[in-house]
């Protein structure tokens, strides 16, 4: 049957140039970023961006994508008058015209950046084709994080003033006003824009917030008045600081005041609200979990201690996989994610899919393993019901039957260092098993120097260990952590290796699985974090703690 539609002549050709989108990225959160947003950096050839905005952004973008260094020019060295907009723009265009997709990624929203619309002006001038995809602007996002709403019920006028380039008419307009005003500046001309206000009419009694880093684990609010911000920062020892230059939004209004914010600080009142938590797992298999930690406001920083190899003598490996092909086995049983990607990379070798499963039966331990194996187009027949283990797999394993299974031989693809009891307990329901070793661990290389210094020196609030061998292990590459970081151990056994290396363990999960330690984990920060408050103490993290303080062990 011959086409219908156009012809591909019918199209008018499209230009060997490329195109340029100016994306927001938004405040600072990741998580903030639109679908768009998402979308165009997934496709992008060329990603444009500062540092900060560039770690944001770039863990959407595809593997090799270029980004092109920005150099970092500030007002007091663009003696040369060259500023960093010119550099921006020349490597935008010249991307584009080479026929690339490129990303100009910037902080906020691309309408409310001045650079950004300068550059969109070169483009236009150059005919460039480019698009806008709007992000969360700073003054926006941030108060929205700080728990600041910046309107009411009564719908009071709200008035955006960047202090860098605000007028002596912009500072009056705001100062006789009620408005809220929301002042963009950085940390060490707050007081100064406070002064303008009060010099303009507004009351020095006036209430407003002060938040740097907004919508980062890193955030930080201070509450005061336009007559006390001043002495607010100077008593809280951040100022004079040389972090002086990072930008803050100050909220002035009525909408900032304490008792508001008492009750809708969400962001930093998230129970491991910027505690550094140390993952001792490989990236991939701790992305669950660190997303969890992060969901508490916490920030994982994973630290592999085992390395997975192949096996050293594959054929045995390479015997079971065809054995899978040619009918050999009734079942195979997965008991970790490094298992189900040994064979996944074995199935590739050959040429294999997920079809070469059917009529086989697949058994899985735990929630990671059984979505690794989604992830390959097979859904397992059986996972435990109950505890996530060896054991809990037997129990709900079927007894051999002769008449209604027609092979009694499973296919065990594991670690050289697993343990007998699955092998056993197959063996006594009946069945015949070939256990193959699909992989080796072996300990994994050190850490950088500066995670080594920071795990012994206290520079981590907790460490979660997920088995005995993350605690040998890791105290084998990096050393022993400081004892005021807080151990939260998965189970008994754990502990117990914990404990003989000489940590004191503070945080025990209720079931063994690391979603439930990650819980009982947040519900200590919570009880630390509500006990301090309830003894008028400020609420700190346990690396700010003085050294020596003991801690009771907690489940939840």
């Amino acid at each position: 049957m011959s086409p219908t539609g156009p012809a591909a002549s019918d199209f008018p050709a499209l230009s060997a140039q490329g195109q340029v989108t100016f994306l927001g990225a938004g405040p600072g959160d990741p998580g903030l970023l639109t679908l768009r947003a998402v979308e165009a950096l997934a496709s992008a050839d060329v990603l444009v961006a500062e540092p900060d905005v560039l770690d944001v952004v770039r863990g959407h973008a595809r593997a090799g994508v270029s980004t092109p260094e920005l150099p970092v020019v500030d007002s007091s060295s663009t003696t040369a008058g060259v500023p960093v907009l010119r550099d921006a723009a020349n490597l935008v265009m010249e991307a584009a015209k080479g026929g690339r997709r490129v990303v100009r990624a910037v902080a906020g929203d691309p309408g409310l950046d001045a650079d950004a619309g300068a550059e969109m002006l070169a483009c236009a001038a150059a005919g460039v084709p480019f698009e806008v995809v709007p992000g969360i602007a700073n003054a926006v996002g941030v108060p929205a994080y700080a728990g600041v709403p910046l309107r009411d019920e009564q719908g009071a006028d709200v008035r955006f003033v960047d202090a860098r380039t605000a007028s002596d008419r912009c500072w009056s307009e705001v100062g006789v006003s009620d408005a809220t005003a929301v002042v963009s500046t950085t940390l060490d001309a707050v007081a100064a824009a406070a002064g303008e206000l009060v010099s303009a009419g507004r009351k020095p009694d006036t209430p407003l917030t002060v938040t740097i880093a907004g919508t980062t684990t890193r955030q930080r609010t201070w509450t005061a008045t336009l007559g006390t911000i001043a002495q607010v920062l100077k008593q809280a020892k951040v100022l004079p600081s040389p972090e002086g230059h990072r930008p803050v939004i100050a909220v002035v209004g009525e909408r900032s005041s304490a008792a508001q914010r008492d009750q809708l600080a969400w962001f930093e009142s998230k129970p491991m609200f910027g505690w550094k938590v140390l993952v001792p797992r490989t990236k991939e298999q701790a992305a669950s979990l660190s997303d969890q930690l992060r969901s508490y406001g916490a920030v994982p920083h994973e630290v592999p201690t085992i390395a997975v190899e192949p096996p050293r003598t594959p054929q045995q490996m390479e015997r079971a996989v065809k054995g899978l092909v040619t009918g050999r086995y009734e079942w195979i049983a997965f008991t970790s994610v490094n298992a189900v990607k040994a064979v996944r990379e074995k199935f590739e070798e050959y040429g294999l899919d997920a079809r070469a499963f059917a009529g086989i039966k697949v058994a899985a331990v735990g929630e990671q393993t059984a979505r690794a194996l989604i992830d390959f187009g097979v859904k397992p027949d059986l996972v435990p019901s109950g505890e996530q283990s060896a054991a809990g797999l037997l129990e709900d394993w079927p007894p051999y039957d002769p008449v209604f299974d027609p092979i009694d031989r499973v296919f065990l693809p594991r670690a050289d260092i697993a343990t007998e009891t699955l092998v056993a307990g197959l063996i006594e329901l009946g069945w015949e098993v070939d256990d193959v070793t699909a992989y080796r661990t072996v300990r994994a290389s050190p850490p950088p120097s500066e995670t080594r210094e920071a795990i012994k020196g206290g520079g981590f609030d907790a460490v979660l260990f997920t088995s005995s061998s993350t605690v040998r292990n890791l105290v084998g590459i990096a050393g022993k952590p400081h004892n005021v970081t807080v151990i939260a151990c998965i189970g008994p056994a754990t502990a117990k290796t914990a404990e003989e290396h000489g940590l004191r363990v503070d945080v025990l999960s209720p079931e063994p699985s690391v979603h439930k330690l990650a819980e009982a984990l947040a519900a200590f920060g919570e009880q630390r974090r509500d006990a301090a408050r309830e003894a008028g103490d400020p609420v700190t993290r346990p690396s700010e703690r003085r050294p020596g303080a003991r801690r009771r062990r907690t489940t939840t």
